[in-house]
């Protein structure tokens, strides 16, 4: 049989319209964009826009910011068309299997992984490292260096860790907060939020009378510039590195597609929550980069502030302000944990929708009799992700979720095409418009931002897709249900 044997699309809507026996249908679309903006501003905003500008786009950081978007909107208009057409749990992933086939749904889902739940482990260690930045901000001490370190780092006085216990911490409470139900998820993602988003819009208006305009000269980094040789080192090429690393910033829209299935009114919501958070996002992203870097030079965070660098822009440059560098903290904190819990919330229904396909055991589609939620799912997720929060660095996930990422957004815009050309005829709530631009946009776009990332990340997600063929044609084709 095929590798590329399609979902046929009325297995898909049966699925989707099961609401007794399937997941609790709960969202509405406040809450939907909510799931987006909290799985959107996160670590991305408030790390990577410096590490950009530093590194190689200057204060056209903004454009990359610009270019970045249009990658995710025309991927999202790919996104919304699926997400209303097809409102089942597990994103591109089932996309994929109805446009594609199993084979390409397989090698999506194995992606999906990079971005979710290695997102969800490395935001966690971020989350524990903010956690004492935040403590010793307000001279409560901070946590023992053993106890939010893994075993493979050992600090500059010689101390080893034993274990990242504030990351372990944060993934079992979101993890558990999940398993109790989406619509309290929802609620408590909500309020996160509206903490976040607050304390970036007080950044954005106090920091307004702060620029420097001679801050925005030269606008790119000039060719010959010291330490920018490369072509993704400076002018438009910084610009379209640049593009791909603050990319980082935008992971998460696409996980309100993976909540399709328990959307109150998916055909219409899915597609609000998707482009709306997309667009809230996208307005607050570009003034936020104006803002930074007119308040320092982009060659501040070329030596300093990378990690913390709203802050460290604060602190030097706006006097007084120290009480507002505190709150970015508790922002970004805040930020982190919203992250973790809609990526967490993104791959345990990714892994439900393949479980119910058989091409993972059946444990990860097992519903809670009250919650009807995947709770064993969580709990692998739990001490899966947990582990590797716990004992591994974060600096080894590096750019892996980005590229697992933009190879999903790719793979979608290609259904998109391919199914308006094999079922013209379906019926489409939400259509993307101008078909092919926009899908071959999308393709086009995020295939320069994947090429943008540097060789060693290109090479770490090729040995990856490996291990997941592996697996493939060791277990998943041979328990597909469409093959039985």
């Amino acid at each position: 049989m095929s590798l590329f044997i399609k979902k046929p699309l009325e297995s898909l809507m049966a699925q989707a319209a099961d609401s007794d026996k399937g997941l609790k249908r709960t969202l509405g679309p406040v809450n939907l964009i909510a799931l987006g903006i909290g799985a959107i501003i996160g670590a991305g905003l408030f790390v990577r826009t410096a590490a950009a500008a530093g590194d190689s786009a200057g204060p056209a950081v903004v454009i990359s910011f610009i270019i970045a978007a249009l990658g995710c909107a025309f991927a999202g208009l790919c996104y919304a068309e699926f997400a209303s057409m097809i409102p089942v749990a597990g994103s591109a992933y089932t996309y994929a299997y109805a446009t594609m086939g199993e084979f390409i749904a397989w090698i999506i889902g194995w992606a999906l992984v990079l971005e979710y739940a290695l997102a969800s482990a490395t935001v966690s260690i971020a989350w524990s490292e903010y956690l004492n930045k935040l403590l010793e901000s307000f001279e409560l001490g901070s946590i023992p260096y053993q106890w939010t370190h893994s075993p493979l780092e050992t600090s500059a006085e010689g101390v080893t860790g034993i274990m990242n216990l504030p990351a372990f911490f944060i993934v079992a409470a979101l993890s558990l907060v999940l398993i109790k139900g989406t619509k309290e998820s929802a609620l408590v993602n909500a309020i996160i939020v509206v903490v976040k988003v607050t304390i970036v819009l007080i950044f954005i208006a106090l920091g307004w009378s702060y620029i420097n305009p001679a801050n925005y000269t030269p606008f790119m980094i000039p060719e010959g510039t010291p330490g920018h040789e490369g072509f993704f080192e400076h002018g438009w090429g910084g610009v379209l590195n640049g593009a791909g690393v603050v990319f980082f910033a935008f992971i998460g829209f696409d996980a309100v597609s993976t909540a399709a299935q328990e959307s109150s009114n998916p055909k219409r919501d899915m597609p609000i929550g998707i482009l709306g958070s997309l667009i809230v996002c996208t307005v607050l992203y570009i003034l936020f980069s104006r803002v930074l870097t007119g308040v320092a030079n982009y060659q501040d965070f070329q030596v300093a502030g990378k990690e913390a660098s709203v802050a460290f822009a604060i602190e030097k440059y706006m006097t007084g302000y120290g009480w507002l560098a505190k709150l970015i903290t508790l922002a970004i904190l805040a930020g982190f944990s919203s992250v973790i819990l809609v990526m967490l919330l993104g791959q345990s229904r990714v892994f439900y929708s393949m479980s119910k396909d058989g091409l993972i055991p059946g444990v990860f589609s097992e519903l809670h009799e009250k919650f009807r939620t995947p709770y064993k799912s969580n709990i692998i997720l739990l001490f899966f992700v947990g582990a590797f929060a716990a004992f591994i660095p974060g600096s080894i996930a590096g750019d892996l979720t980005s590229i697992g990422t933009l190879f999903a957004f790719v793979l979608v815009c290609v259904g998109v095409w391919v199914m308006r050309v094999k079922n013209p005829g379906v019926n489409r709530p939400f259509k993307t418009p101008l078909v092919p631009f926009v899908p071959i946009m999308g393709i086009l776009v995020c295939s320069a931002m994947i090429i943008s990332l540097d060789q060693a990340t290109q090479l770490s997600a090729l040995v990856w897709m490996i291990i997941g063929l592996f697996v493939y044609f060791g277990y998943s084709k041979n328990h597909s249900k469409l093959r039985l």
